[in-house]
């Protein structure tokens, strides 16, 4: 089962944001965490599902960013310069991309594809200070550290594999895995794969999850997967990258050159999924990437 409709999914639980850019807002007896920081332009609908339950955006205390890649970063500057005192937490790796001025200038770039896709001409960011610059600073979370939010904990482990600076988050007892994009895409009933740094690390994270008794899997893009899917998503994911790699070794024995395999896998891409969330242009990078790590 799969749940995409922003609302309360778990005891103190909540799924945020929209259905291609969601955050989970984690309530403890003594702090609350948002864990993910989707895209920008959610700003408006994060805001008015808090009003909706009675919350305001002082109750958002932590952010914890699962990887650094523009579709999950985006709240973070808006929400960390309108409260200076709040932590935000990435990885080592996180870090170092979030200070880098060339990946600060893809990210807010990206940014702006992914909301004039998604939301056309409508602006709802105007009069927002949204964008990232170098001024947002935080602390380093690696495999094993806990965040105690008083009566659970978020345990972490890194899982490098979609990106480098990937970790994911787990909470003992709930039993709730939160990935990000460490396992696939549940995009409708799909299992979609992007790996853009590394196959042979992201099936190693794959095994480093797969040890874990999931109940539920909140993704970040297309919402939280339940029940019997959510314990054997792991263990599809393996599958479908697989099954992934096979296809783009196809793809690049058919065709010329890496450059046209990617076009190629990008035009079918979108000729199965047209409303699919990730500006074209965005996706044939990722696309090149992977296909450039089975050439050797």
């Amino acid at each position: 089962m799969r749940i995409r409709q922003a609302g309360r999914i778990d005891d103190g639980l909540w799924l945020l944001g929209t259905q291609e850019s969601c955050v989970y807002l984690l309530e403890g007896t003594k702090t609350s965490v948002l864990i993910s920081a989707g895209m920008p332009y959610i700003l408006p609908d994060l805001f008015r599902q808090m009003a909706s339950r009675g919350m305001t955006p002082e109750k958002i205390e932590q952010i914890v960013i699962l990887h650094a890649h523009f579709d999950h970063v985006g709240v973070v500057p808006y929400l960390k310069r309108n409260r200076p005192d709040m932590k935000i937490y990435a990885s080592a790796r996180g870090w170092e991309v979030l200070r880098n001025p060339k990946a600060i200038s893809v990210i807010n770039e990206f940014s702006e594809k992914v909301r004039r896709r998604m939301k056309g001409s409508e602006d709802s960011l105007a009069g927002l200070d949204w964008a990232w610059r170098d001024d947002v600073k935080g602390e380093t979370l690696a495999q094993g550290d806990r965040l105690d939010l008083g009566g659970r904990q978020l345990q972490f482990f890194e899982t490098p594999g979609h990106s480098s600076c990937s970790i994911s988050a787990w909470v003992p007892g709930l039993n709730i895995l939160f990935p990000s994009d460490a396992v696939a895409i549940p995009y409708r009933d799909e299992y979609i794969i992007a790996v853009g740094s590394s196959f042979e690390k992201y099936l190693a994270s794959l095994d480093k999850l797969a040890g874990l008794d999931v109940r539920k899997i909140c993704a970040d893009h297309y919402g939280c997967v339940t029940e019997e899917e959510a314990r054997g998503y792991i263990a599809q994911t393996r599958t479908a990258t697989l099954q992934m790699m096979d296809r783009m070794r196809e793809a690049l024995a058919r065709e010329k050159s890496v450059e046209e395999a990617a076009r190629q896998l990008i035009r079918l891409h979108y000729e199965l999924r047209p409303d699919y969330f990730v500006h074209p242009d965005i996706l044939l990078r990722t696309y090149t990437q992977m296909l450039k790590q089975l050439t050797g």
